[in-house]
Formats: C-alpha cells, sequence, structure tokens
C-alpha cells in the first residue's frame, strides 16, 4: 500500500511539474497575452462589480491569479498547481484505490483548454469550487442537514461558479439517487428543479442574455463562445463520478500497478491529442515578438529573428522597429524579409491584438498621439470589456508626455491600486509636479522634442507624408528619417527617396548605410552604365555587387540561383517580390546598358 501510495504521488507531482514546464518553457507568451488583457484593482468597487454577475466570484479568482502572470514562470506555476489540485479531487470521485489514473482525465482536459489563448483561468476555478462543494455535500450524514444544505448550496454555487455548478446538481441527484431512500430522491429532484430554473430566471434579473447564463459568462473572452474543452472536463468528472458509484468490481490485475499506469495513459492520450489539435506555436511566435517590443528587449528581437525568419506582419513590424532602436534598419533591414510599407506602421485594424504592437512603433518615432489612439482603440475591442494593465500604463506614459496631466493622473491613480503596476505608477506620479522633470527624463523628454507642435491631418494613407512632417519637426530624429526613407523604398518610389535623401545631413551618417546606398545606386544606374564613375558616397564593393547583379539577371539566371546571391539585397527586393507596387518589370527593362 505504502508503495501504491508513493507511485500515486509520484504521478500527482510528475504531471504538476510536466504542466509547469509546458506553459513556463513552450508557452510562457500565452501567459503574457491573458496578463495584458485585463487590470485587477485592490477597490471594493471593482469586486463589486465583477461579483455582479453569475460565475463572479470564479471570475474573481481567475482574474486575482492571472495578474501574476506578468512573469510567466509563476504562472506556470500557479496553473501546475490548480490542476494538481483537480487531478487530486478527481481522485477522491474515482477511490483512491482505483483506477488511479483516470482521476488526471479532468485536469488533462483543463490542460488543453487553456491552451487557447482565449481561455480564462475562471473557468478552471469554477470547476474547483464546484467539485469541492459536491465533495463536502456528500460527506453529510444527516439527509435533513443533507437536503437543506444541497438546497441552498445549488443556486449559490451557481452565482459563484457560473453554469458549471449543473455539475453539483448532477453529482448531488446521483449520489441521492444511489443512496435509494425518499428523502434522497426528493433531494435529488428538487435540486434538479433549483438547477435548472435558476437560469432560466435570472435574466430578468441581471443583464446578461439567457444564452450566455447556460454556457458562462467569464469561461472565455469572447463570452458568446462555446468553451467545449471546460465542459468536456466538466463531463469528465461526471463520468468518473458514475464509475465510483454504479461499477461494483473493477477488473482486478495480479499487478495492481498496472492499473494506474494504463489509466494514466489514457489521460496522456489525451493531453497528446488534445495538445496537437489546440497548440498554436505560430501564435506564440507572435505573441513573443510582441511581448519583447513591449519591453523594448530589442536585442532579443534580432537574435530571435537571426534565428528564425519572421514572415508574420507583426513579427516583421516587432523586428523593423527593433533594428531602428538600435540604428541598423538603414544598414540590415532587407536581410530579412519584408513586406512592403506595411511590415513599417501597419493601416489600423479594430481588434485587441494588432494595434498593440503598431502603437510601440508609433510611440518610440515620437507620434504619441497616433500611438495614444491605437492603444484606446485596442482597450475599448477587449471583447470581454475588461480594462488592460498594459493599455493604461501606456495611456499614462502618452498623457504625460504632451502634457496632459489630469488624464495621466486617472491612469496612474488606477494602476496605483495594482499589485504589480503600483510601483511604477507612484513614482511615475511624481512627474506630474514638475514639468522640467518630464523634459529631463531619457525616454518622455526625448519623445516630447519629437512631438509635432502644429495641427494637420493624420492619414495612414500618406504615411510618408506624416513621417516628413514627424521628421522636419525634430531633424536630429533619426528614427523617423529612416522610417521615411524605409517607406519609400518598401513603395519602391526610388524617385522619392532619393529627393529626401539630403535631408539625411542633419543625421550626420559617418557613411551611407547599405541598404540607402543600394537604393540610391539604383536611381544611379537608370541613366548611366557600369563603366561610368560611381556616384559619391557609394562603396566601391557595393557598385561591384550591383554590376554583378544585373550580370547576373541579363543572363537569365535561374530566380533561386539570384536568391542566393543576391536575396539580402534592396535589389531583389525591388525586382523579385511581387506582392508591393513595382514600377519597373525587370532588370533588363530598368538598366538595359549593362552587359
Amino acid at each position: 500500500m505504502k508503495l501504491m501510495g508513493r507511485h500515486k504521488a509520484l504521478m500527482t507531482i510528475f504531471f504538476g511539474l510536466a504542466v509547469t514546464l509546458f506553459f513556463a518553457l513552450a508557452y510562457p507568451h500565452h501567459l503574457h497575452f491573458q496578463e495584458q488583457y485585463q487590470l485587477f484593482l485592490f477597490e471594493g468597487s471593482y469586486v463589486r462589480e465583477v461579483l455582479s454577475v453569475p460565475g463572479g466570484f470564479a471570475d474573481l479568482l481567475g482574474r486575482f491569479c492571472t495578474q501574476f502572470f506578468l512573469y510567466a514562470r509563476i504562472g506556470a506555476v500557479i496553473i501546475g498547481v490548480l490542476l494538481m489540485v483537480v487531478q487530486l479531487m478527481s481522485a477522491r470521485l474515482v477511490g483512491w484505490n482505483r483506477q488511479y489514473g483516470l482521476s488526471f482525465l479532468p485536469a488533462a482536459l483543463l490542460w488543453v483548454f487553456l491552451l487557447d489563448e482565449n481561455a480564462l483561468l475562471g473557468g478552471v476555478w469554477a470547476l474547483i469550487l464546484v467539485m469541492l462543494a459536491a465533495w463536502d455535500i456528500g460527506r453529510i450524514a444527516n439527509p435533513m442537514a443533507r437536503s437543506l444544505v444541497a438546497l441552498v448550496c445549488a443556486p449559490l454555487l451557481y452565482w459563484m461558479a457560473g453554469p458549471v455548478a449543473f455539475l453539483f446538481v448532477l453529482l448531488v441527484f446521483l449520489d441521492e439517487a444511489r443512496r435509494g431512500t425518499f428523502v434522497s430522491r426528493f433531494l435529488g429532484v428538487a435540486v434538479v428543479v433549483v438547477g435548472c430554473v435558476l437560469p432560466a430566471v435570472l435574466p430578468h434579473f441581471v443583464s446578461v442574455s439567457a444564452a450566455r447564463l447556460w454556457q458562462g459568462v467569464h469561461y472565455t473572452r469572447y463570452p458568446d463562445t462555446f468553451p467545449m474543452w471546460l465542459w468536456l472536463a466538466t463531463g469528465s468528472v461526471a463520468v468518473l463520478f458514475l464509475l465510483h458509484l454504479f461499477v461494483k468490481r473493477w477488473h482486478e490485475s495480479e499487478q495492481r500497478w498496472v492499473r494506474p499506469v494504463v489509466s494514466a495513459l489514457i489521460a496522456f492520450v489525451v493531453v497528446a491529442l488534445g495538445v496537437r489539435v489546440k497548440m498554436n506555436p505560430r501564435t506564440e511566435q507572435v505573441m513573443a515578438y510582441d511581448y519583447m517590443a513591449r519591453n523594448q528587449q530589442w536585442n532579443r528581437i534580432l537574435q530571435t529573428a537571426d534565428r528564425q525568419m519572421p514572415d508574420n506582419p507583426l513579427m516583421v513590424t516587432a523586428l523593423n522597429l527593433a533594428l531602428g532602436m538600435k540604428g541598423l534598419m538603414a544598414d540590415n533591414m532587407f536581410r530579412y524579409v519584408q513586406n512592403g510599407v506595411e511590415g513599417l506602421l501597419p493601416e489600423f485594424v479594430s481588434d485587441p491584438v494588432s494595434p498593440l504592437t503598431t502603437s510601440e512603433a508609433y510611440y518610440q518615432l515620437g507620434m504619441i498621439n497616433t500611438a495614444q489612439r491605437f492603444v484606446f482603440e485596442a482597450q475599448e475591442a477587449i471583447p470581454d470589456y475588461q480594462k488592460s494593465g498594459r493599455c493604461y500604463k501606456r495611456l499614462a506614459e502618452t498623457n504625460l508626455i504632451v502634457g496632459n496631466y489630469p488624464v495621466a493622473r486617472k491612469y496612474l491613480s488606477a494602476l496605483s491600486h495594482t499589485l504589480f503596476y503600483r510601483t511604477w505608477a507612484n513614482e511615475t506620479m511624481k512627474l506630474l509636479a514638475d514639468d522640467e522633470l518630464v523634459r529631463s527624463h531619457p525616454e518622455y523628454g526625448r519623445l516630447r522634442s519629437s512631438i509635432v507642435k502644429e495641427d494637420y491631418f493624420y492619414s495612414d494613407r500618406d504615411l510618408s507624408a506624416m513621417l516628413g512632417r514627424l521628421f522636419l519637426a525634430n531633424r536630429r530624429n533619426r528614427l523617423a528619417f529612416e522610417y521615411l526613407e524605409a517607406s519609400y523604398l518598401l513603395s519602391k518610389d526610388i524617385d522619392s527617396f532619393v529627393a529626401r535623401f539630403p535631408l539625411s545631413e542633419s543625421i550626420g551618417y559617418p557613411r551611407f548605410p547599405l541598404a540607402f546606398q543600394e537604393g540610391l545606386l539604383l536611381w544611379w544606374s537608370r541613366e548611366h552604365t557600369a563603366q561610368e564613375q560611381m556616384p559619391p558616397g557609394i562603396d566601391r564593393p557595393t557598385f561591384q555587387r550591383l554590376n554583378d547583379f544585373y550580370t547576373l539577371t541579363n543572363r537569365k539566371a535561374p530566380l533561386e540561383q539570384i536568391e542566393q546571391r543576391f536575396g539580402q539585397t534592396y535589389w531583389y527586393y525591388y525586382f523579385f517580390v511581387k506582392d508591393v507596387k513595382n514600377y519597373h518589370t525587370t532588370p533588363q527593362d530598368h538598366h538595359p546598358s549593362t552587359s
């Protein structure tokens, strides 16, 4: 028996470690993603608001835990512990000495449920609350006392945990049916009636639709989405309870250790299949780039891109921002896949995700009002209408930079009631007392000096004009100039690129950056031959490489060969990347005089 107990403990510990390591190492940015779309406030009004709808208590517990996801490793430990609790409570339903491995099934299904970035931790807490209540009710020996407690708990538990409380109704009904007495049967029927009537009556008293009262209000970020994996986990608990009550004799084996191992394998298969279906490494990569841009981890973005070439638009946006912030854009941007001007500053899309990454670029450029608009719209697009700690912080910063101190104070005051943003908010609050402190701040002062003072009409369809106006407002704004020239290169408008290039004198480049050299030399080659003297500022190796490029293309070499030698040049992008506007169809048409 001691050996059996040790095996069970090791299985539970191994499961908890597996969950923790998975979310800490393979899915950390899903946890960061979860944290940034809520704002847990230690305020009575906030708590009352969350508790004012069915399932509010479980949702409050879930939100409290989610705030720790700011640090992914802590969040992974929390998820691991919660799923271990679910497994141990399931083991009580199965019976400690029976098919212990099957007790991992509900927790395994919850693991799959949490792979969805829009699945909320409140669903896990709801199942824990319901299982705890059902187990406690079953321990009451007195039938009358058990009846009263169950009838009180049914509506209370529904209000605390939401429709997952239907599991409580089902478990009580099955348990009472097993007991077989008249009181037990009456109690079982009464609990079912209460459980079914409650969600039908509540729409008349709360501003929640009947459909959401039946499927859950705060189990997913999109309230109208049916949380299938959560309900599968809930249903599996009922199945385990049925096995415990009505299967009188489990299959015996001479080697009793085989039974828990085999049943554990069933749970493992469920996890493996579920993870294969629901896991999305692609989404994790996009979230990673957004997280690194949010935390200004520019070197880490470049290292990540060097390991695996980014090709998602948001990833390219974060990569180009990192290149610009490190002063490497004008030299190295065509070392990576580019998708046109959209890779610099994508057009606004009304959703809670893409505007946040784009706003980081606008913020660093000094287009503070635009960054503020993108962040505000992203927060308003959060499907379950929560506020965002990330958005509140950025809105406080943008209002501080433009001098709108009363609004900045409002956001900072809210953040001062949080656990992890409190210290930053209190320190930043000091800047509101002295305008000079903002001007001397290394980040806020730099960005304030970059703001365009005159009013103008912003249009993301005329991005080059916006960037040009931004640079003229502060000719030391190197990032704005490089974004301006990059926008011309990416749209293949080399005439405008060359026309604006003299503005680089105020930047003071010690040498022309490589991508700029390639653009200048391409423009020059339209009217000159390879035998003429190359223009000033162009390195001899760059000039020779263009001649080699034209030689190779004039011979109509295979595209793979051209890409292998020149795929990381602006010339290859200009002639062979076809998903953006192209002014010239072939290198031969562009420079026919080169042999």
